[in-house]
């Protein structure tokens, strides 16, 4: 049996707020999405500030994967796809025993890495579960689809599991399920993420009731959401920009955060098609200010863009301009203690249109309709053209750099 590697508690994380570790997810059957292919989303918050894809060689399967930049052969993952088309996320719960810190996130991220290199399916990641020894030191909600159109959550804790099956209608009767940092098999009095959570749910619900689900529908609604059901704020309409306000506002539950620096959409295959279709779609970064490119596992190296992946510096490039961008946002000028707290919304969004999430969806808008072009070849060819894959990420790896340039004054 294999046995959780217990880990050393540094200070400096135990220091830090469950707050910071405050992702948002989301499973949506294929029954309810616009092509019938389920979907898998994760938005990671955390404190480690930049993130890039790798590629790994597991026991049995190739998988790439959201990984933080300190490590080139990191224990843990955060989010990934391997070659037999299962893919896995999760989010820490804080309801639910043991009571979280620090190992049970790094056991989270060992969990994810193993199955992703020894799973096919979901049958073999609960396989895999079952073999750890207990006790497991896990509190989290783990999100997994596979090429067999499964689609699950587990809900884990020192010594079980209990799965709640999304494409069941006793389950899911509108063909979703939603996560944040609470276990509803835990206890109701803990736990946190309960307004991101409404609002997750309030987003993808439409999202089924007007047949718009997709990756990009996700990323645009759901990863660059700046609203707060609780206290009735929407930043998008407007009277919070100039001239009403200063265009400043405080961060307060929003899914989109500072400490945000991942966002993935993994588009999984109908029954019968290549596996090898099974995309990641992937914001590494702030979402506001960093664009969404689709990751192949297929390809190897090559299956992930330049921009993605670790450059000459240890970062993902285009993760590093975001985050840069991000911390213009939240340069306050008077509360610059505080930076996370006050962020630049007109920045961000205004009426010129030229706010950085505008001009970020503005590219996204063209690169995901050439991209869906070709995927849509390749459905119909029944394989990835592995070749055009790499013009097509060479080609808007330089687009996107170009244009960050461009529009934002890059360096």
């Amino acid at each position: 049996m294999k046995k959780l590697v217990l880990i050393t508690i540094c200070s400096l994380l135990m220091a830090l707020s469950s707050d910071v570790f405050a992702c948002t997810s989301a499973i949506i059957s294929g029954r309810v999405t616009t092509d019938g292919r389920p979907l898998l989303w994760k938005h990671r918050d955390t404190g480690a500030a930049q993130n890039l894809v790798r590629y790994f060689h597991g026991d049995k399967y190739a998988f790439s994967a959201v990984a933080e930049t300190n490590n080139p052969n990191p224990r843990s993952v955060w989010m990934g796809v391997n070659e037999a088309g299962f893919a896995i996320m999760n989010t820490r719960s804080y309801n639910i025993e043991p009571i979280d810190n620090e190992e049970n996130a790094s056991n989270n991220g060992y969990i994810m890495k193993l199955a992703l290199g020894e799973c096919a399916d979901a049958v073999e990641f609960e396989a895999l579960l079952n073999s750890l020894e207990k006790p497991w030191h896990i509190s989290a909600n783990f999100g997994v689809i596979d090429a067999h159109s499964n689609a699950y959550y587990y809900e884990v804790n020192n010594d079980g599991y209990i799965r709640f099956d999304v494409n069941d209608p006793a389950t899911a009767p509108l063909g979703y399920v939603v996560r944040s940092n609470f276990s509803f098999a835990g206890d109701t009095e803990r736990g946190v993420g309960y307004v991101r959570y409404m609002q997750a749910d309030e987003i993808v619900k439409a999202g089924v009731m007007h047949n718009a689900m997709t990756p990009e529908y996700i990323f645009n609604e759901l990863s660059r959401s700046f609203e707060n059901p609780l206290i009735g704020v929407n930043l998008k309409n407007g009277d919070f920009n100039r001239p009403k306000t200063t265009g400043w506002f405080v961060e307060q539950d929003f899914i989109a955060r500072y400490t945000t620096t991942s966002s993935v959409v993994v588009q999984g295959v109908k029954k019968g098609e290549p596996v090898e279709m099974t995309t990641m779609w992937t914001v590494i970064s702030y979402p506001p200010t960093t664009v969404a490119m689709p990751v192949w596992v297929c390809g190897g190296e090559d299956g992930i863009p330049s921009i993605l992946s670790q450059n000459e510096e240890g970062r993902s490039t285009l993760g590093n301009m975001g985050y840069m961008m991000k911390e213009k946002a939240y340069a306050h000028e008077i509360e610059k203690s505080r930076k996370k707290i006050y962020f630049n919304w007109e920045l961000l969004w205004n009426f010129h249109g030229n706010g950085y999430m505008q001009l970020v969806q503005q590219i996204e808008k063209e690169l995901f309709r050439e991209y869906n072009r070709a995927i849509e070849t390749w459905r119909n060819e029944g394989a990835i053209n592995r070749r055009q894959m790499k013009k097509l990420h060479d080609k808007w790896s330089s687009f996107i750099v170009e244009k960050y340039y461009e529009h934002f004054e890059m360096k």
